[in-house]
């Protein structure tokens, strides 16, 4: 399985896995008004704009048959003063195509995104996922990231979710 940092000309196909990936993994806890009106051409402008800004965040793809971006995510420092300074990452975002889900291609996408993030320096690192999302918080527990105690309450399409705050060392 193919994996590279992403490029500008990546935005549609990021947008796409993003839009498909969210309606498939949320249908039972957003709306489905809510995720039909997930517009991929407003995504693209979003993805463009981020993959040219000068504080990017760090964008690895996956790619499957012919090249074709099949899943992705997306890294960063943690955004507010709560860690030490440089030494835990965000991971924003972590989606794949549901064609590819339960083949191994988070795993390896997963894995890789940690191999980058020790090469950037980062000592551990967090995401946030939904509680009612028992798929996502089953793959990330079994790749070792462990829920800290840290909730939040976030209103989404409408709906009040809660989100619970993975972490995970990274190194020893």
């Amino acid at each position: 399985m193919p994996i590279r940092e992403a490029l500008p000309e990546d935005a549609a196909a990021l947008a796409a896995v993003h839009v498909l990936s969210w309606r498939a993994a949320y249908r039972d806890l957003l709306p489905r008004p809510y995720l039909d009106a997930l517009d991929v051409e407003e995504r693209t402008g979003v993805w463009r704009a981020r993959l040219a800004a000068p504080d990017r965040p760090s964008v690895l793809v996956a790619t499957g048959d012919g090249g074709r971006l099949v899943a992705f995510s997306c890294f960063r420092p943690w955004p507010d003063g709560e860690f030490a300074a440089g030494s835990t990452a965000e991971l924003a975002a972590l989606y794949a195509l549901p064609e590819v889900w339960g083949t191994g291609v988070g795993r390896a996408l997963l894995s890789a995104s940690t191999e980058a993030l020790v090469a950037a320096g980062f000592r551990a690192a967090a995401l946030w996922v939904f509680a009612g999302n028992a798929r996502g918080r089953r793959f990330y527990e079994a790749a070792g990231w462990r829920p800290d105690g840290t909730a939040v309450r976030e209103e989404t399409g409408g709906r009040v979710l809660e989100e619970l705050r993975y972490r995970r060392a990274l190194l020893a």
